[in-house]
């Protein structure tokens, strides 16, 4: 009995600190591009990846630098693993050329994964 409460113990922590990664992954402080439409973040079932870009161009995926090709593996095996269902949440610091992002989009298209979302906030109206 106490082996199984010492792995109930491990999968809780392991949960709760995944979770907690998670979360922080989309705190990082960017200055998201303005857009006059959108739609409200929604908790879903999907499992998701947030993949940041910030100012100097840098991806950064789990609080990690990665180049292109490393990206690719790691999108490549977390689709694996969802069984292809997987979202990929894009945020960008609203000051990053284009030339950023676009690769970060092929390799999301290449690999199969179509539900892929660009992290904007709501424009205020004047």
């Amino acid at each position: 009995m106490t082996p199984m409460i010492d792995v109930v113990f491990l999968l809780i922590i392991f949960f709760l600190v995944s979770s907690h990664l998670a979360k922080q992954e989309s705190q990082i402080p960017l200055s998201l591009p303005r857009a006059e439409t959108g739609q409200e973040l929604q908790d879903e079932a999907t499992d998701r990846v947030t993949v940041n870009v910030l100012a100097d161009g840098e991806i950064q995926l789990g609080g990690r630098r990665l180049p292109l090709d490393e990206l690719r593996r790691r999108l490549a095996y977390e689709l694996h693993e969802q069984e292809g269902r997987l979202q990929v949440r894009i945020r960008s610091d609203r000051n990053v050329p284009y030339q950023f992002v676009e690769p970060i989009m092929l390799i999301c298209a290449k690999a199969g994964i179509w539900n892929v979302q660009i992290s904007v906030v709501r424009q205020q109206e004047s």
